[in-house]
């Protein structure tokens, strides 16, 4: 099965869209969802900026150290290898792990309750049907796989 043409992955995909793109869009582009903006404090800014660039980092890097094994797709194909080195030393889904970051820097830079926040729920959405699939690699590498299961976390390092 292509997952990139499943009826849930179409709908995942066009959550995050939502969530991370047109919300924070239309936040900034017009006054439409103005009725749900909140204060934050100026350093909530400092901290989004500097959440946004780890983002940005650690979603470069994970495609970096992934190389030719990098898919948009939950498959795996012929001469695929698993990769246990730079980021995913300590963490087996970086990837993820740089859209909660994102997440994170938008809810901080974009005080809204709709724009600051629809990226969590897309996120939420995309981790909670996607991750599970991804841990097929269990069934592609056996052993090997499951040790650095042992040893990794899933999304954050050091803490779950």
């Amino acid at each position: 099965m292509d997952d990139r043409k499943s009826t849930q992955e179409k709908v995942v995909r066009l959550l995050l869209l939502i969530g991370i793109l047109f919300l924070p869009l239309i936040y900034v582009l017009s006054p439409w969802l103005n009725f749900a903006n909140y204060h934050l404090p100026i350093w909530a800014n400092g901290l989004g900026i500097g959440t946004l660039v780890l983002s940005l980092w650690l979603f470069w890097r994970s495609h970096h150290d992934l190389g030719k094994n990098w898919s948009s797709t939950l498959q795996i194909r012929e001469g695929h290898t698993l990769t246990t080195s730079g980021v995913y030393q300590n963490i087996r889904h970086p990837m993820y792990a740089s859209v909660l970051l994102l997440c994170i820097a938008q809810a901080l830079l974009l005080p809204n309750l709709i724009a600051g926040l629809s990226g969590f729920i897309g996120f939420s959405i995309a981790y909670a049907t996607r991750v599970d699939r991804e841990e097929m690699l269990l069934s592609s590498f056996g052993d090997e796989y499951e040790a650095y299961r042992q040893r990794t976390k899933r999304l954050v390092p050091y803490l779950f």
